[in-house]
């Protein structure tokens, strides 16, 4: 069978039609196309949008629909997969070095783009939109829901390891009388953190979570353990357990896998979050064990299909007043945005809050929601 042949069977296991007038059929400018998502799976798919060679009106549908049918099992595995889970088994792409050039290859992209596509706190992680109907304020239940969570009191020194542009710190601040410490390996995070929290009780610093020193009643990371690295979880858990005071409370926010795995999908290791891998809760799980009592897990994966959602109606309103971003990376993004939203609602991506406390007697924790 050949690859037209091959890909198209498979559209239509999935319900996807080809040229066709429904908003989640694909509708194809080169006929190359097939040989080169046969060639490369997933970075074919999302380099070949990129290029042109496809287009689809309703593309978060149409990859959700595609994830449904779980269609890599339905494919052999490419020689580019094959290569990055073999670097992934091998290398660590998360040492000191390569975590801060993975992170600016992101965050670094710059201000102006995240200013437009995210919230007024730019927060940019999963929202909470319980009894929420802007984004706004879906951000801000998210910060008050980890807040709650982690039972803050006034004077508690609390650490946000990838504090991000600062929000959470800047609302635990001003809300709970906490004195805050943040860091991030991106600059242009600190430095616009820094900017919009002038006054307050937080003190910002660029530097790799493996170098942090100190005690602190309370430890925070909200999409940060995607960055780790599977290699890497023990060493990170072992750090927070040097830095949360006996009877702390911590909490890690983050997307999480439906199974264990080194690698990542290599069109988001090429082009979006170099060296990330998103951990399983089994991997979760065990990079803890013998030092953290898993509190509470608390997952709205749900609620990141309807924010990335947001974030791809925002930038796309936008984009005219930004034009140092052609349209080719414009095509990456969006490409990005609602290949996620579909990974989310199709329920192969999820997102979880994990409280942790030290092992050992401790009181009644009680959940939050």
């Amino acid at each position: 069978m050949n690859s037209k042949s091959l890909c198209l069977d498979i559209l239509a296991s999935a319900g996807i039609p080809v040229n066709s007038h429904e908003p989640w059929s694909i509708h194809v400018r080169n006929e190359k196309l097939w040989d080169r998502i046969i060639s490369q799976h997933q970075l074919g798919l999302g380099e070949s949008y990129m290029d042109g060679w496809w287009e689809c009106q309703a593309m978060d549908e149409m990859i959700t629909r595609l994830l449904s049918i779980d269609v890599l099992s339905q494919l052999r595995p490419s020689p580019t997969v094959i290569y990055t889970a073999f670097k992934s088994a091998v290398l660590n792409h998360q040492t000191k070095s390569r975590a801060a050039h993975n992170a600016k290859h992101h965050y670094n992209i710059g201000n102006d783009l995240y200013s437009r596509m995210l919230d007024k706190e730019m927060a940019y992680s999963c929202a909470y939109w319980k009894d929420a109907t802007t984004l706004d304020q879906a951000q801000i239940n998210k910060f008050d829901l980890i807040c709650k969570k982690l039972k803050l009191a006034p004077g508690m020194k609390v650490l946000d390891i990838g504090s991000g542009w600062g929000g959470l710190l800047r609302h635990a601040v001003k809300n709970y009388g906490v004195t805050g410490f943040g860091i991030s390996p991106a600059d242009n995070q600190i430095i616009g953190a820094r900017e919009r929290s002038v006054g307050m009780d937080i003190t910002y610093s660029q530097q790799d979570y493996r170098d942090l020193q100190g005690q602190y009643d309370r430890v925070i990371s909200v999409g940060m353990m995607e960055h780790v690295g599977p290699k890497n979880l023990r060493t990170f858990f072992k750090k927070c357990d040097e830095l949360l005071t006996k009877n702390g409370l911590m909490l890690h926010h983050t997307i999480t896998s439906s199974y264990s795995k080194l690698s990542t999908d290599p069109f988001f290791d090429r082009y979006i979050f170099p060296g990330g891998v998103l951990p399983s809760p089994a991997q979760i799980s065990q990079g803890a064990e013998k030092l953290f009592v898993i509190e509470d897990v608390h997952n709205f994966g749900l609620d990141y299909d309807r924010t990335l959602m947001a974030w791809y109606e925002n930038i796309n309103k936008c984009w005219n007043e930004i034009p140092q971003y052609n349209e080719r990376f414009q095509r990456m993004w969006n490409y990005y945005l609602l290949a996620s939203a579909a990974g989310f609602r199709a329920r192969n991506l999820n997102l979880m809050q994990f409280v942790f406390r030290k092992n050992g007697p401790q009181e009644r924790y009680i959940p939050v929601r």
